[in-house]
């Protein structure tokens, strides 16, 4: 089979081109930038630059349509809400030109990809969520900012939004400790976005469980324990460990699937405190950056979403195994930094602390696997070093200085 790997700068991208060659499918790779470290890859076959769905959504619809006519039949995997979203409202015209997609209605996109959604869905399957306040004014906010039980987090009710021509991304939660902090984050966060969540903020380790669903019956599932993330206060990992699903997350992760229908791959985020009580985040109904550990432990969700699109079912998989380790180096070398950097104002969690953090990242620990490393294939690796140092430092430096 074909199949076009959109987004082919993100670690998933890496994965799962790696997993569908191995397979024995032909992969082409797409990007918004000239080059992509997954279209380095010795996985890859062709590549293809598109116009950034952030820009313009109608240019990278008619970017894909060009590609997609180049090919017999092929498989797009988005990797990211902002290619995914286009793709979903899209997909009649997509489909017209030959492709396949592996995703539920596009009314069920938006509603997983909405916090506010999932929140209630969650809260009305009996799923423990924070206590949470939208709020879509300044006036709103300052309203209620002597009001709300500190400290909170405020986080944007999406991470990928709609605009006229396009979407973009809204950006990293904050934290708040007091009324000014508060209204100082909420000025800083809505500038990205129309609705701000601002939620109790909630102790624990942040815990996910990943599934391929067809039409809301599970197929295969993953679960992983996270040993350091690449931002101490809660972001996507930097190193994690293969473990068999914690039946509490399961149960609860799959209510929410089921009930939505989900067709596809999906993560479901959890925050779990100290007593094991999961407290549901959100749902990413998408690939997720950390895929590589899946695959290195036998769980191949790339491939099984191929045979899904090719076939209409996926046959019953062995258990993956347990105990493998997976680390994303340069994810890694970030942790170190925000670590060193110290906890980002009004953060009430615990921080790691600084020495321990450089000893775990200097100290080897054999048989760790690698989200892009490979001896095989090393141009991915090398490749997001180039991207990070040549493209995202600077243009984060410009900003700064803007």
């Amino acid at each position: 089979m074909d199949v076009i790997v959109l987004d082919g700068n993100e670690n998933q991208a890496v994965a799962a081109a790696r997993s569908l060659a191995a397979a024995g499918h032909r992969v082409t790779v797409g990007a918004s930038t000239s080059w992509s470290k997954a279209g380095w890859s010795r996985a890859s076959n062709n590549t293809f630059r598109y116009t950034s769905p952030q820009e313009n959504a109608g240019a990278f619809i008619d970017d894909l349509l060009k590609c997609i006519r180049r090919h017999e039949q092929p498989l797009l995997l988005p990797m990211t809400e902002r290619t995914t979203l286009p793709i979903s409202a899209m997909r009649a015209a997509l489909h017209d030109a030959g492709a396949r997609t592996v995703l539920p209605g596009h009314d069920v996109v938006l509603r997983a990809f909405d916090k506010r959604q999932t929140l209630a869905l969650a809260d009305s399957l009996g799923i423990r969520v924070p206590k949470t306040v939208v709020i879509t004014s300044p006036a709103l906010a300052s309203s209620i900012a002597r009001e709300l039980p500190y400290p909170v987090v405020l986080k944007p009710s999406t991470s990928e939004e709609l605009t006229r021509s396009g979407s973009r991304s809204t950006g990293p939660p904050l934290y708040a400790t007091d009324p000014q902090s508060f209204l100082t984050a909420y000025a800083r966060i809505s500038e990205g976005c129309s609705a701000v969540l601002v939620q109790e903020f909630v102790e624990g380790v942040g815990v996910g469980y990943f599934a391929l669903m067809r039409r809301g019956e599970l197929r295969a599932e993953f679960a992983h324990r996270r040993i350091r993330d690449v931002r101490p206060t809660g972001s996507g990992s930097s190193l994690r460990v293969s473990t068999a699903p914690e039946p509490r997350i399961r149960a609860a992760a799959l209510s929410l699937l089921e009930g939505l229908g989900w067709h596809g791959v999906a993560m479901v985020e959890f925050r779990q405190r100290d007593d094991g009580t999961p407290v549901f985040l959100e749902i990413n109904g998408r690939f997720w950056n950390s895929l590589a550990l899946a695959v290195h432990s036998g769980a191949d969700f790339p491939a099984w979403m191929a045979e899904l699109a090719a076939s209409g079912d996926v046959t019953a998989k062995d258990p993956y195994q347990v105990g493998v380790r997976c680390r994303w180096l340069l994810g890694d070398f970030r942790h170190l930094i925000e670590v060193l950097r110290g906890p980002p104002a009004g953060f009430p969690g615990r921080f790691p602390g600084r020495l321990d953090t450089v000893w775990s990242f200097l100290r080897p620990f054999a048989g760790t696997r690698h989200d892009n490393f490979k001896w095989s294939d090393p141009l991915p690796e090398i490749g997001e070093w180039l991207d990070f140092f040549g493209r995202r430092v600077p243009t984060l430096l410009r900003r700064k200085l803007t």
